[in-house]
C-alpha cells in the first residue's frame, strides 16, 4: 500500500508541475470562437498554410522577377521567350517541376486562383494582395498570349527536350520553341479555358483596377468567340508537342460550358445564359462524370452555374442544382450513389498521378457549394439522407487536414509546413543549388547528378504541394517519383480559397 501511495503522490507531483510549466501553452491552445460562435480548436495553422500556398507561386514564376520577389533562390529566366515567332511571351508560370510553360494548365490555374479570390478573398485579410499578385502574374502573360486576334500562343518550350535535361530555369538552354493555335489549327479547350481565366480574373480586379478589369473581360469575350467559332482539339494539331503531358482527354465541350459560365457570371450578359440554355445538354457530359481538374471542368461548371439558380433564382439553370447534388452524393460514404474512393486514412483518391490536385479542387467545390446552399437555405438529398452545408464543410476540412499532416504518416504534403514534409520534391529549381550558392552554369546532363542523389533539396520550395500518397497512404519521398513527388500550380490554386475559409472560420484571420 505504501508503494502505491508513493506512486500516486509522484504522479500528482509531476502532473501539477507539467500544468504549471505549460500554463501559457494551454492558454494559447484555448479554443477559438468560430465564425458561427462555436468554440472549436483548430488542428492546423490554416493561416500559415494560406500564406505558404500563395508564396509557392513566386517560386514558379518565369520572366523578369520584381523587386518584391520573396523567393530569393529564384532569379530571372526565360527572358527571350517568344522571340522564335517575334512575339513577347516573357512571364507566366512554369506549371510544375520542369521549365516549360504550358498554356492549358496555366489558364486553369488562373481560373481557380481567381475563383478562390472571388469566393473567399474577403476573408484573406493581408494575404489578399499577394493572391491578387499571383493572379496578375498569370493574366499579364495570358494577355500577351492572346494579343493577336484568332491566335493563342499555348506553349513555350520543347517539352521532350526539356525533360531530357535537369537544369535550373536560370540556366536552361533547351529550345524555347513556341506553339500556337489559330483558325487553321484550332484548340477549343485551351481557348475556352483561357477565356474563363480572363473572365474570372476580371472580377478579381473589378474594384481595385477597373481599367485592367475591362481589358481582361474584353479579351475574354474575344477569345471565347474564337474558341466557339473555330472548334477542334489542340491535342490533334499539336499532338507531338502537348502529349502526353497535357493532352485533352475529356474533349472541349466541358471548356465551352465552363467558359460560357464564367462569361455569364462576369458580364451578366443574357446572351451567355441563352448560349448555356441552347448548348448545355450537348456540352454537358453524363451526370456520372465527377472529375474536376485541369482537363475536365464538368463538375466545376455545374457548381458554378448552380449559384445562378440557388442565389439569384434563375430558373433556367435549375438543372445544375440537381447535377451538383449528384456530384456531392457521389462523395458521401453511405449515400446510395456513393462512388468515390478513399484511402484507409481518409484521403479522396482518384488516380496515381498527382492525386492531390483532385483533393484540393474537390475540397474547394465542397466549400463553395456549401456557401451557395447556405445562402439559399437549401440542402442536398442523397436518397433518404439529407446533406447539409455543414457536412460539406466538414468533409472539405478533413481533406485539408489530411494534406497538412493529419494522416497515417504524420507528414504534411505541403513543403515548409509542419515539422515533417517532403524533402526531395521532383522540381529542378528546388533540387539544384541556387545561383547565389553555385554561380557557375550547371549543364543539362550533369544536372541529373543532383536529381539522382538521396540528399534533401538544397532549396525549400515553401508552399509546394506534391502529388501525394498512394491509395494505401504510402509516400516514398523520392525525387524520381514524379507522380507522387512533383508539385504543380493547379494543385495549389484551389487550396488558396479553401485555406482562407478555414483560417477565417477558426479565428486565425
Amino acid at each position: 500500500m505504501a508503494d502505491s501511495r508513493s506512486s500516486v503522490f509522484v504522479i500528482l507531483y509531476f502532473c501539477t508541475l507539467f500544468l504549471l510549466c505549460n500554463g501559457n501553452t494551454f492558454r494559447r491552445s484555448h479554443p477559438h470562437k468560430g465564425v458561427h460562435g462555436h468554440s472549436r480548436l483548430a488542428p492546423h495553422n490554416y493561416r500559415d498554410a494560406l500564406t505558404k500556398s500563395i508564396l509557392f507561386f513566386e517560386g514558379q514564376r518565369s520572366g523578369k522577377l520584381p523587386p518584391n520577389q520573396r523567393i530569393s533562390w529564384r532569379k530571372d529566366s526565360g527572358l527571350s521567350d517568344g522571340s522564335d515567332l517575334h512575339v513577347d511571351l516573357v512571364g507566366g508560370y512554369y506549371d510544375a517541376g520542369d521549365n516549360v510553360k504550358f498554356g492549358f494548365p496555366m489558364a486553369f490555374t488562373t481560373t481557380m486562383l481567381s475563383w478562390s479570390v472571388i469566393e473567399f478573398g474577403g476573408l484573406m485579410k493581408q494575404e489578399l494582395q499577394h493572391a491578387k499578385q499571383a493572379v496578375r502574374w498569370a493574366t499579364d502573360y495570358l494577355l500577351k498570349a492572346t494579343a493577336h486576334p484568332d491566335t493563342i500562343y499555348v506553349q513555350v518550350g520543347d517539352a521532350k527536350k526539356d525533360h531530357g535535361c535537369w537544369e535550373r530555369p536560370e540556366d536552361m538552354d533547351t529550345p524555347r520553341s513556341v506553339f500556337k493555335i489559330d483558325r487553321n489549327n484550332p484548340g477549343t479547350e485551351v481557348a475556352a479555358e483561357t477565356a474563363a481565366a480572363l473572365a474570372a480574373a476580371s472580377m478579381v480586379f473589378r474594384r481595385s483596377d477597373k481599367a485592367y478589369s475591362r481589358v481582361l473581360i474584353n479579351r475574354a469575350i474575344r477569345v471565347f468567340e474564337f474558341a466557339d467559332k473555330h472548334r477542334g482539339s489542340y491535342s490533334d494539331g499539336l499532338k507531338s508537342y502537348v502529349c502526353p503531358y497535357y493532352c485533352s482527354f475529356s474533349g472541349y465541350q466541358d471548356e465551352l460550358l465552363w467558359g460560357a459560365a464564367w462569361l455569364h457570371r462576369a458580364t451578366r450578359n443574357p446572351m451567355y445564359l441563352k448560349y448555356i440554355e441552347r448548348n448545355g445538354q450537348v456540352l454537358g457530359a453524363s451526370e456520372e462524370d465527377f472529375t474536376f481538374g485541369w482537363d475536365n471542368k464538368h463538375a466545376g461548371a455545374r457548381i458554378l452555374l448552380s449559384k445562378s439558380f440557388l442565389v439569384q433564382g434563375m430558373q433556367a439553370l435549375h438543372e445544375y442544382k440537381s447535377h451538383s447534388d449528384n456530384f456531392i452524393c457521389s462523395l458521401i460514404p453511405g449515400a446510395p450513389s456513393f462512388t468515390a474512393q478513399y484511402t484507409p486514412g481518409g484521403l479522396l483518391y482518384r488516380m496515381s498521378d498527382s492525386n492531390m490536385q483532385y483533393v484540393t479542387s474537390t475540397s474547394f467545390l465542397l466549400l463553395t457549394y456549401a456557401k451557395y446552399l447556405k445562402s439559399s437555405h437549401m440542402t442536398v438529398s442523397c436518397g433518404a439522407t439529407i446533406i447539409t452545408p455543414k457536412t460539406l464543410r466538414s468533409l472539405a476540412k478533413k481533406q485539408v487536414d489530411y494534406l497538412l499532416g493529419s494522416n497515417p504518416k504524420k507528414m504534411s504534403y505541403m513543403v515548409g509546413y509542419g515539422p515533417r514534409y517532403p524533402q526531395r520534391i521532383h522540381h529542378r529549381g528546388a533540387s539544384l543549388p541556387s545561383i547565389a550558392k553555385h554561380p557557375q552554369k550547371i549543364e543539362c546532363s550533369p544536372g541529373f547528378d543532383f536529381m539522382n542523389t538521396e540528399a534533401p533539396n538544397p532549396n525549400v520550395h515553401v508552399g509546394a504541394i506534391v502529388g501525394g500518397p498512394d491509395q494505401h497512404d504510402m509516400f516514398p519521398d523520392e525525387r524520381s517519383d514524379y507522380e507522387q513527388s512533383e508539385p504543380s500550380t493547379y494543385i495549389n490554386a484551389p487550396l488558396v480559397g479553401t485555406l482562407a475559409y478555414l483560417a477565417h472560420s477558426f479565428g486565425q484571420l
